[in-house]
This record gives structure tokens, C-alpha cells and sequence, in this order.
């Protein structure tokens, strides 16, 4: 591995996953809310530039291609248990987020199975607009437990099932981020759907006979 800046820019974005929960371990809400959102959105911001620069300096490498996608899904995944956790295990959330955990793992043990026929399920454009509608929506449902908490001083109850539409900007921004975790959802079984079609003719028994 070369550790040009594009490889370094994976290397702390892959590092900061873990980072989000131990922000709530050490820090005292709303603070931990807020400082994992700024995390998260210095990790999605080196996800972009990381890839711009390594192909605008000539710098892209097998590293780098096998790690910013794990560094991405490390990210999402982690987020998304962090948040639905704090979020009160609300039932609009938990869906979405369900849906998007099982394409991840899914998607991976595709491309474990395959071997070197992975690179049939490569990126796809759809499949880039899935990871960015993801990173919006986490960044946004941070910035509304962190709200949450800031303005009631107590996260939302246990199984709340309601969506309270109210004037507070807490309230705005959750069903802002419900919203847009769905959307992301919608993507991510498009894409996941896409990357299993294009992997079942290798699972035929009869493949290669």
C-alpha cells in the first residue's frame, strides 16, 4: 500500500466508524449527538474527495478500491445502529434501517461467493447516489436526536410509533431524515436487486457444465 493522500483519507474515514458510538460513551447528550454529526459529515466529505483526488493525481490503487467501499458501509452501518437506538426504536425508522443492513450483508456475501467474479457487481452510478442519499439522511436524523434532546431535555419514548408533526425544529428535522432514510432505502433495494440479478446465472448449479 502507497499512503498517498486519497489511501490516508480512506484510512481515517475507515478509523472514525468505531469513533461514532464512543462519542455517546464519553460525551454527555446533546453533545454526543452533535459531535457524531460532525464526524459523520467530515467521513462523508473525505469519501468524496478521497476518490476525486485519487483519480484527478493519478493515485488510485487496489487499496483504495477494496477499502473506501468497506469504509463506507462501516460508516452507514454503524450510524444506523447508533440512531435507531437513540431514536427510540421507532418502527418508521427500523424498516428502512432493516432493509439497508440486509442489502449490505447481502451484497457482501454476493461478492465473497463470487471471487474473482466480483467485479461483475461493481459500483454503479445508482448504487453511488444510494451511499450519498444514505449519508444525508443519517446526518440529518443526528441533528434531530440531538435536537430532541437539546429541546426536551429526553430522548423520545420506547416504541413511539406516531410521526409528531409539530413546529419544532427537532420534529423537522427527524421527519426530514425519515423521509430521506427512506428514499435511501428505496435505492438501496434497487441497487441490491441489481447486483443479485446480475450475480444468479454464477448460482445455477448447472453453471459452467
Amino acid at each position: 500500500m502507497r499512503w498517498t493522500l486519497p489511501n490516508i483519507l480512506t484510512v481515517l474515514r475507515l478509523a472514525a466508524a468505531p469513533l461514532v458510538p464512543l462519542m455517546f460513551f464519553f460525551l454527555s447528550r446533546p453533545f454526543a449527538d452533535f459531535a457524531a454529526l460532525a464526524l459523520f459529515l467530515i467521513a462523508a466529505v473525505t469519501d468524496w474527495f478521497d476518490g476525486y483526488l485519487a483519480r484527478a493525481w493519478g493515485q488510485e490503487s487496489r487499496f483504495g478500491a477494496a477499502m473506501d467501499p468497506i469504509a463506507d458501509k462501516a460508516m452507514v452501518i454503524i450510524a444506523v445502529v447508533v440512531i435507531t437506538g437513540y431514536s427510540g426504536m421507532n418502527p418508521w425508522l427500523i424498516l428502512p434501517a432493516t432493509v439497508i443492513l440486509f442489502r449490505e450483508v447481502f451484497v457482501s456475501g454476493l461478492r465473497e461467493f463470487l471471487g474473482d467474479k466480483a467485479r461483475l457487481l461493481k459500483v454503479t452510478k445508482l448504487a453511488k447516489w444510494k451511499t450519498t442519499a444514505q449519508m444525508v439522511a443519517i446526518a440529518v436524523l443526528f441533528l434531530g436526536t440531538g435536537l430532541n434532546y437539546y429541546e426536551t431535555g429526553h430522548p423520545p419514548l420506547v416504541g413511539e410509533t406516531s410521526l409528531p408533526w409539530s413546529d419544532s425544529w427537532s420534529d423537522l428535522a427527524t421527519q426530514a431524515g425519515l423521509a430521506l432514510i427512506w428514499i435511501a432505502a428505496v435505492l438501496t433495494a434497487i441497487t441490491g436487486w441489481d447486483y443479485f440479478a446480475k450475480a444468479r446465472p454464477f448460482l445455477r448449479d448447472d453453471h459452467g457444465a
